[in-house]
């Protein structure tokens, strides 16, 4: 049940980027840009995860995981503090 559930978190964060970029290339909204771009750092802290639990047992990629994490997020805290 695990592997779905990971997998189901990457494939709901990666629609979420894409529907978030497209609308920004619509509308050209650059809080859309900001947080389109933290759902793909997001997408691929997902697939960090799935690749962590399943593929690579032994190692541990928490530290990367992490890293990426925050820079989705200072993306997301970027474009609200900069961008109007």
């Amino acid at each position: 049940m695990a592997p779905f559930i990971y997998a189901l978190c990457a494939v709901t964060s990666s629609v979420c980027a894409i529907l978030l970029l497209r609308s920004y290339f619509d509308s050209r909204y650059r809080l859309l840009l900001w947080a389109g771009l933290c759902f793909v750092a997001l997408t691929i802290n997902n697939l960090l995860m799935v690749a962590d639990k399943l593929i690579f047992l032994e190692e541990h990629m928490l530290t990367l995981r992490l890293s990426v994490s925050l820079v989705a997020v200072c993306f997301l805290l970027y474009g609200l503090i900069f961008d109007e």
